[in-house]
């Protein structure tokens, strides 16, 4: 059967290269509270990402939560339903209301036009996804949040290094947050930032990721406690060293799924086709009806074989209890997004991934697709 085989994995570098960082935190005796190689990580992420400021976090939740409260955010926010459930629970944690607009089939993310026709007087920002760390219709987006005055908050967790007409997808909208959680294609372990483009919305924001503190003694917010550790800032100096090889490794996995895939019928994979400069984060494909199997039998068939794919995003946040009697929940509201959920499935992308495991996942799909008698009985 082989080895597990999972949707996504950590790039671990080296341990070798960790001990140095490790012996100085030791030195050092500073654990945390913005030491040496915080401050380092974020001056060598905003190079890197070619943005003006990062504030880093302990997790990307924490900082999409502070986001909001950065820019006082009240009333109704106008999201997607198609993300994890954090991009919404933050919003529930915030006393916000989320309002849902459906998807673009295409590039799984927020439709532009379905934003203009939620908004109300209580709207005040809209926080679109960019979906595998494909970019949202970010101009679009801008245009109508400049007509109705509204703030824009992008959940960037997937799009770390992702530009586009050679400027990153950061620079755009109020704030970007990024996740640096152990799955994400740049991780610390646990983490996250915040990527803002002035130098006073930065002091608000790491005010309140230190409790308010401005000072020793003086306390200007109602903070909480958000702060990246110094052994999690060490391991994203050292991850930044091997990132480029880690986004080349991932570009060659994603053109050998779509070789050996392109001719399987009722499979279909998003095709960037030199729209944008993507991280390729995720690989996700579309399970038609006209491939032998449905989506979650394919799903099964592919773990009783140790390879764990993901239904990435299902359910639809929609349709969870604490969202689901909201009005813009409704199915009919949302038909590209419920339709999509029911037909999404990431295949394993991880540098680490080889190519022989590879061929074995592409060798499932396409047996299930070429046999569909022996479909039947697996089904």
């Amino acid at each position: 059967m082989g080895d597990n085989i999972f949707v996504t994995s950590p790039l671990l570098p080296p341990l070798e290269e960790f001990i140095p960082y490790l012996e100085k935190i030791w030195q050092n005796k500073i654990l945390t509270n913005g030491g040496e190689f915080h401050q380092q990580l974020e001056e060598a992420l905003a190079q890197y990402l070619g943005v003006k400021y990062v504030c880093l976090f302990s997790n990307g939740t924490l900082a999409l939560l502070t986001a909001l409260q950065a820019l006082r955010v009240t009333g109704e926010v106008i999201t997607t339903p198609y993300s994890f459930v954090a991009t919404s629970h933050t919003l529930l944690w915030n006393g916000l209301t989320p309002v849902f607009a459906d998807i673009d089939p295409h590039t799984f993310n927020i439709n532009p036009e379905r934003i203009e026709e939620l908004i109300t007087p209580q709207t005040t920002a809209i926080m679109p996804v960019h979906c595998y760390g494909i970019p949202c219709e970010v101009d679009k987006i801008q245009q109508i949040a400049d007509i109705y005055g509204l703030k824009v908050i992008y959940d960037a967790a997937h799009a770390f290094g992702v530009r586009q007409k050679d400027i990153s997808i950061l620079n755009h909208g109020d704030l970007s947050v990024l996740s640096f959680h152990a799955t994400k294609v740049f991780n610390t372990f646990e983490g996250g930032a915040i990527i803002c483009h002035d130098a006073r919305t930065k002091q608000r924001i790491d005010y309140l990721k230190n409790f308010g503190f401005a000072g020793e003694t003086r306390v200007v917010a109602p903070g909480i406690n958000a702060k990246m550790n110094e052994v999690e800032a060490a391991f994203g100096l050292l991850q930044l060293q091997h990132i480029d090889g880690a986004l080349a490794a991932r570009e060659t996995i994603y053109h050998r799924y779509c070789a050996g895939l392109a001719d399987v019928e009722g499979i279909n994979y998003f095709d960037a086709a030199g729209q944008f400069e993507w991280n390729h984060a995720y690989y996700p494909v579309l399970v038609g009806s006209d491939y032998p199997l449905s989506r979650d039998k394919l799903y099964d068939a592919l773990k009783e074989e140790s390879i764990y794919s993901r239904r990435y995003f299902y359910p639809l946040i929609s349709s969870f209890a604490m969202y689901r009697h909201l009005p813009s929940a409704a199915i009919d509201n949302l038909p590209f997004a419920n339709d999509i959920a029911e037909k999404i499935l990431c295949l394993p992308i991880y540098p680490d991934l080889s190519e022989a495991e590879q061929q074995r996942v592409i060798d499932i799909v396409r047996r299930h697709a070429n046999n569909p008698r022996r479909n039947l009985q697996v089904a």
